[in-house]
């Protein structure tokens, strides 16, 4: 496993305190000169645990070229990979699909209990 390299602050006054706030905010955990890429990132074994964790199933799928291209292009405006934005915009289609046809399917069952009761539906 790869070491990471921790130089520590030259004084003082560069020592950020670790909370919350600066996990979030950025002060922690996003300095390029403390990280490295795992040497486990090549391990198909390793990759396998990480998409088991997150529950993505890795697909192939066919799509235009201009299609990708615009999808980059949104992505890189967004500060995001074009795959996490593709699951982004997969996630609200089908979250929007299933509200609608829920919604349908009260809308049909509510008219049947009206017609049902003998009342007029409109």
């Amino acid at each position: 496993m790869s070491k990471i390299n921790v130089n520590k602050p030259k004084n003082k006054s560069q020592v950020v305190s670790a909370s919350d706030e600066a996990w979030e905010n950025g002060e922690l955990g996003r300095s390029e000169a403390h990280a490295e890429i795992s040497a486990l990132s090549d391990d198909a074994e390793f990759e396998s645990k990480i998409n088991e964790a997150l529950e993505l199933q890795p697909i192939s799928i066919r799509l235009n070229k201009s299609l990708i291209e615009d999808l980059k292009m949104i992505a890189e405006l967004a500060g995001l990979g074009y795959q996490p934005l593709i699951r982004q915009v997969l996630t609200r289609f089908t979250d929007c699909e299933k509200k609608r046809i829920l919604q349908e399917v009260h809308s049909e069952e509510m008219k049947k209990q009206r017609k049902k009761s003998g009342k007029k539906v409109a």
